[in-house]
């Protein structure tokens, strides 16, 4: 029972006798009240799975928690439940339910948000944009149009049922439901049997659809090199759910089927311009991710080296460009859960790890995220980079067994040739070091690259031995050149450029990697084996004439 966004465990202590801190078990309840809701687990200890054997939660002591929380908390809903663990150890089990519209907070004036495992105040920016997506997490189970499921397309909803039944990512009791359970285990019908938004928006008519605030239109637009409009298609009859209008998507665009073949040698293989799987996750998250309280269409523009999808609004709360691979969100949970047991997408939080393994591992760029006032934009480059990541990803996945992870840095290294710790972490945005492990851990033990140094200075980079067996043309460059054969390069860039400021001296060596240059520079005119010239910010360096010749044998 690991704790996350929707779950954590604290001790009886928390709540009884002289160690009980109510006011740090309000913030959690505050937290999950501004997230989607959660529980908290009252009466296990940190490390532990279940209660003690023989632990009872005393007479009254629910009443007493919901009152005192009740106390110091506003807009904040709950429901307590006494489970009895399989050891015999009682433990309550609080409910925070999610608070639909309004924010949650303590007496004091103090916001906070569930991130991950942790519960944390909101910023002053964070809270502005929770007050607006606030309508948007209960857009799904809302009834707007008061339409009896019976009265739904009954096309959609056979479909629905069929490919749910038929889906391997549901369970077996759940298949067994009846139709009308089926329905209302997704949140597409209340308790009255009427049509929520999300119900309306998957199994509903044309015009039920037309009549909902927003559904989904889509816009393709194609340019040519100088960005003029070569074609244009729109999708705004309403006539398809999200997974028609998916479907139709993929088939009406050719631009999509497109191959290039990338050759070296005897070795050809056909790669997509844009790959399905990266293309269908853009438009899933575009389709799943936006808030359907704002008004605006989808776009999809196709440039002939690019192409990019903008959905309406912003990221959701907590998510930025510069975490979206490490962290997520879900916005629309219902419609992300249907959309998962069709296989349409992937799990919470590996949508992004799929696009940057795809790209990576066939030699493209990483997608560039760019958020708007009002959207959000994902940039694809079809340009391939380093045509040797995908022959040796493709021998990789022959002969090792790695994770998804491990492949999206090995697409890194290949770029780079090689690459520091500090610098692979925020390719990876990663903003603590010691999270690069599962990253490189295979890598490293398979032999796959190497590592050098320790600490900050550590490096990665491919292992010349492995190029070896893949007996393909690998590039060479001066970016993993050894120590003492720099130390010779920079002592014969000096011997024909002497008195050179560093930065000259690394546009002459432009693969040699900047800081490794740096360092070796002044490591060497600390030795005395090059004399340096003027002040700190105008340096220059020529040889020292004693230790050159001494070095060659002319002294």
């Amino acid at each position: 029972m690991e704790e996350n966004n929707k779950f954590d465990k604290k001790s009886l202590k928390k709540v009884t006798g002289r160690t009980a801190d109510f006011e740090e078990l309000s913030k959690d309840c505050v937290a999950f009240a501004n997230s989607h809701g959660g529980y908290l687990a009252i009466g296990i200890e940190d490390g532990e799975d279940k209660p003690a054997p023989g632990q009872v939660i005393p007479d009254g002591l629910p009443e007493k928690i919901i009152k005192r929380i009740n106390e110091l908390t506003i807009n904040v809903a709950l429901r307590p439940e006494v489970i009895v663990s399989d050891n015999g150890g009682q433990y309550m089990k609080l409910h925070v339910l999610p608070s639909q519209v309004s924010i949650a907070s303590t007496t004091k004036g103090v916001y906070y948000i569930r991130d991950h495992d942790s519960s944390r105040p909101l910023l002053p920016d964070e809270l502005s944009r929770l007050i607006s997506d606030k309508p948007a997490y209960s857009w799904e189970t809302k009834v707007s149009l008061k339409i009896q499921w019976q009265k739904a397309d009954i096309s959609k909803l056979n479909k629905f049922v069929l490919d749910i039944r038929s889906s391997d990512r549901v369970s077996q009791f759940v298949k067994e439901k009846t139709d009308e359970e089926l329905l209302s285990y997704y949140q597409m019908i209340d308790e009255n049997g009427y049509l929520t938004n999300l119900g309306v928006l998957w199994i509903g008519k044309q015009e039920q659809r037309a009549r909902l605030l927003y559904s989904p239109i889509v816009q393709y637009i194609k340019y040519d090199t100088e960005e003029h409009k070569v074609d244009k298609k729109v999708w705004s009859d309403y006539s398809l759910n999200p997974r028609e209008l998916l479907i139709t998507l993929w088939e009406s665009i050719p631009d999509w089927r497109e191959y290039n073949e990338v050759s070296e040698g005897l070795w050809r293989k056909e790669m997509p311009v844009y790959d399905e799987k990266v293309v269908r996750e853009l438009l899933c998250n575009a389709i799943v991710h936006r808030p359907y309280t704002t008004r605006g269409d989808i776009f999809i523009k196709l440039y002939p080296d690019r192409m990019t999808v903008t959905n309406p609004g912003v990221l959701p709360i907590g998510v930025t460009v510069n975490n979206i691979l490490q962290k997520t969100e879900k916005r629309n949970i219902h419609l992300a859960n249907v959309f998962y047991d069709l296989h349409l997408m992937e799990a919470e939080g590996s949508g992004y790890d799929l696009i940057y393994e795809t790209l990576l591992t066939s030699g493209k760029c990483k997608p560039i995220v760019y958020e708007g006032e009002d959207y959000v934009e994902v940039t694809v480059y079809k340009k391939i980079v380093s045509k040797e990541s995908s022959r040796i990803c493709d021998f990789v996945s022959s002969n090792y067994r790695i994770s998804q992870k491990a492949y999206i840095s090995l697409g890194i290294i290949l770029q780079k040739k090689s690459v520091t710790a500090n610098e692979l972490s925020k390719e990876l945005q990663l903003t603590d070091g010691s999270r690069l492990r599962p990253y490189v851990e295979s890598l490293i033990s398979n032999n796959i690259i190497l590592q050098k140094g320790s600490g900050r200075g550590t490096k990665y980079e491919i292992n010349p031995e492995f190029v070896s067996t893949t007996k393909m043309q690998f590039p060479t460059t001066l970016k993993t050149i050894e120590p003492y054969r720099l130390k010779a390069l920079i002592l014969e860039d000096l011997k024909y450029h002497s008195n050179s400021l560093l930065s000259e001296m690394a546009s002459r060596l432009p693969d040699v990697d900047y800081l490794e240059l740096e360092k070796m520079v002044r490591t060497m005119a600390k030795d005395g084996e090059i004399t340096p010239l003027g002040g700190r910010k105008y340096r220059r360096y020529k040889l020292n004439e004693d230790s050159f010749l001494e070095k060659s044998g002319r002294k």
